[in-house]
């Protein structure tokens, strides 16, 4: 065994004890009907009444092989061309990404719905409010699909629109809506691509922004421009990591809790504040941690730890890097043969960037395969019932958002597509 094959080996076993149910990897329409985020990474998360359920999957989709559904899947693309987009995040697993014609971020796929104006359905492999986001950026006369509408986010879910609007009230309370002599709001509400088209339109009604983890910087210094104050939801950590870098202390950051009066803060803890941090975290990126590097470390001296930006601030800050999905991509791409790297991101990507890139040792932070639960509910059975679908001219689990919603949300989304990372 090689000196590499045994550090891993060694490595692995470091972390024993760790555990997580991968259930979902062959027949996740076992869980279609039962109200879970489904075995994962999400598994313990609370799943809200009001999620979207996936209806009953037909048997035929359900038996067949893996063999049948591809080929289904081929003949449906060639049946429909260019009318057809399917768009594919990059944390999908490897039997459906090989059937994507773009694969990207959120930011990328994002982008890549308005490069595409003739295709006259898009399927979008991602999670739920991925496609809300294509329907809201897609022409009127396109359609939007979602392969499985179980497939949500369970950060995302961790702010509702009641909850951010109460917040957004408590706050009015403390500043009022009086300009200061720069003409700043007193705040301004950014939302992680990673929530409802409710909440991008509660942004773009109220002067905010969307962003993504590659451009969560340069929408904070738009957002600083144009406010005293930022409300960040729903993810503290993207949050904090981010305003942390660009010099924001830690006393000026509190949590906002939303199940508590005034978020759990003092008055004068908001007084201070300059970023307001909501109470959400993505249940993938919270399982890395400072031990994990540091056995990393221990191992494999010589190692490059890349996080992406949702782990918590201690996990970034023992990390070499963090980083979108797309950095870290392009971070592998760009090093010279034999080098080593350790990546605390979804487990699909980084067993994909180690397959095709042999040259290096790529490896997962965190040895225990758990994926995203809300992101492995695609599979090729659904695409393939989507895609039978639109071949016999029917659009199954369309995605649709309001005219209403989708007109301010836009109005956020378009600020975020221009803040290029």
């Amino acid at each position: 065994m090689s000196t590499i094959a045994t550090s891993l080996e060694a490595f692995e076993k470091s972390q024993a004890g760790a555990h997580c149910s991968t259930g979902l990897a062959t027949d996740p329409w076992r869980f279609d009907r039962i109200p879970t985020y489904g075995p994962g990474a999400s598994e313990t998360d609370e799943l809200p009444d009001q999620a979207p359920r996936q209806s009953a999957l037909p048997g035929e989709y359900r038996n067949a092989s893996d063999e049948e559904l591809k080929a289904r899947i081929i003949a449906a693309k060639r049946t429909l061309g260019e009318r057809l987009l399917i768009l594919g995040h990059f944390y999908q697993r490897d039997e459906v990404v090989r059937h994507a014609d773009f694969v990207g971020d959120s930011f990328q796929l994002a982008r890549a719905t308005l490069d595409r104006p003739e295709a006259e359905a898009i399927v979008f492999c991602g999670v739920h409010f991925m496609a809300e986001t294509a329907d809201i950026l897609s022409d009127q006369r396109q359609t939007v699909s979602l392969p499985n509408l179980g497939a949500g986010c369970s950060m995302a879910d961790m702010a509702d629109l009641a909850s951010v609007e109460a917040c957004w009230e408590a706050l009015s309370q403390l500043w009022g809506d009086a300009r200061d002599a720069s003409g700043r709001a007193p705040v301004i509400p950014v939302t992680y691509m990673n929530s409802s088209a409710a909440l991008k339109a509660f942004c773009g009604r109220h002067g905010g922004i969307v962003c993504t983890s590659s451009n969560a910087a340069k929408v904070l210094d738009w957002a600083f421009s144009q406010g005293q104050r930022v409300l960040f939801f729903p993810d503290q950590h993207l949050g904090r990591n981010t305003a942390k870098a660009m010099g924001i202390g830690l006393d000026q950051m509190p949590l906002w809790d939303p199940n508590r009066p005034l978020g759990g803060n003092q008055r004068d803890a908001l007084e201070r504040a300059r970023v307001i941090l909501w109470h959400g975290y993505c249940s993938v990126h919270k399982r890395f941690t400072v031990e994990q590097i540091a056995s990393a470390r221990r191992h494999f001296p010589d190692v490059r730890v890349i996080v992406h930006p949702e782990c918590p601030m201690a996990v970034v800050d023992a990390a070499d890097e963090a980083g979108s999905t797309d950095y870290i991509k392009k971070a592998i791409e760009a090093a010279p043969p034999g080098a080593t790297f350790a990546i605390g991101t979804e487990i699909n990507l980084v067993q994909r960037l180690a397959r095709e890139h042999p040259e290096h040792t790529i490896f997962c932070l965190d040895p225990v395969v758990c994926p995203c639960s809300t992101m492995y509910r695609i599979h090729p059975a659904y695409l393939a019932w989507i895609l039978d679908g639109l071949v016999e001219g029917e659009v199954r689990n369309r995605i649709r958002v309001d005219a209403a919603t989708s007109r301010d949300a836009r109005v956020a989304l378009e600020r975020m597509l221009a803040a290029q990372p």
